[in-house]
C-alpha cells in the first residue's frame, strides 16, 4: 500500500510537471520556484493522504572508484543500478531526479549518506546521471521529489 502511494504520488507529480505551465496552481499541479536553488514546494494528493515534496537542489554523481564498495546502508555500489545517496532521506526511499534543462527524469533508491558538502544534496549513480544526461558535466542543478516517510 505504502509503495502503491509513492508510485501514485511520482506519476501525479509528473502530471504536475507537465501543467505548470500557465503560473495559475490548481488541485494537481506542483509550483516550481526557479529563483532558489534549494526552494521546498509541496502539494496534497487528490485522496488527502501524502504529499509529494519536491526542491531543487545540486547534484553530482558517483566515480568510478566507488564500484563494488559497500554503501552506509551495507549493499555494494554497482554503477549500473538506479541509486542514489542523501544526507536524511530514509534508505529505500524513491526519488524522482529530473533534469530541467532536458526534461529527462530518473527514479533511484536512495541506498547511501552523501554528499558531505553544503551545495551538494544527493550523489546519483553513474547510471542514473547518463539517463538524465548530466554524465560527464560532473554537476547538474536538478528537481527532486519524493514522498516523506509516513508513520
Amino acid at each position: 500500500m505504502k509503495y502503491c502511494l509513492l508510485l501514485c504520488g511520482m506519476l501525479m507529480s509528473f502530471v504536475g510537471f507537465a501543467q505548470e505551465t500557465t503560473g495559475d496552481q490548481g488541485a494537481g499541479t506542483i509550483a516550481i520556484n526557479e529563483s532558489k536553488s534549494t526552494s521546498v514546494n509541496s502539494k496534497i494528493t487528490e485522496e488527502g493522504e501524502s504529499e509529494v515534496i519536491s526542491k531543487t537542489v545540486y547534484a553530482t554523481y558517483y566515480h568510478r572508484k566507488f564500484e563494488g564498495r559497500r554503501t552506509t546502508s551495507g549493499v555494494r555500489y554497482r554503477g549500473k543500478k538506479l541509486t542514489a545517496a542523501h544526507l536524511t532521506l530514509p534508505f529505500g526511499t524513491i526519488v524522482t531526479v529530473t533534469n530541467p534543462e532536458n526534461g529527462k527524469s530518473v527514479d533511484v533508491e536512495i541506498n547511501d549518506r552523501g554528499p558531505h558538502s553544503k551545495k551538494f544534496k544527493i550523489d546519483l549513480s553513474e547510471a542514473a546521471a547518463k539517463q538524465i544526461g548530466m554524465f560527464g558535466k560532473g554537476v547538474a542543478k536538478v528537481e527532486i521529489s519524493y514522498l516523506p516517510e509516513t508513520e
